[in-house]
């Protein structure tokens, strides 16, 4: 499944990794209340200077899950709002599976209750 929307680039800006996280740590999940970063949904950021265009890869927490197209959604219109991005779009994968006892973040675990 792929997602994309375009807009205008700011011109000059270099696209960086920490920009483009910096605008998604806030879309969450909305079933668990955890920034897709705390689930460790992203499994790669991919940065086309020339084009300005960024590809995220991700997964969602099941194939089924019920938010998935509000959570996609959400993640393209964030990452079209980092500077210097003219298109943002989803490269979504289910390998490998999500599970939060090897991705989620320490405080994503200690909300779902998973202890170490």
């Amino acid at each position: 499944m792929r997602e994309s929307c375009g807009r205008n680039s700011d011109s000059g800006v270099r696209i960086t990794e920490g920009g483009i996280r910096q605008v998604l740590r806030p879309v969450t999940d909305p079933e668990l209340g955890l920034s897709i970063l705390d689930l460790d949904l992203l499994y790669g950021i991919g940065i086309d200077q020339d084009a300005g265009e960024v590809t995220v890869t991700m997964t969602l927490t099941s194939q089924m899950c019920p938010t998935g197209p509000q959570i996609l959604g959400a993640t393209v219109k964030a990452g079209r709002r980092a500077p210097g991005v003219r298109k943002a779009k989803i490269e979504l994968v289910w390998e490998p599976p999500w599970d939060p006892r090897k991705h989620a973040s320490e405080d994503g675990k200690a909300f779902l209750g998973i202890w170490d």
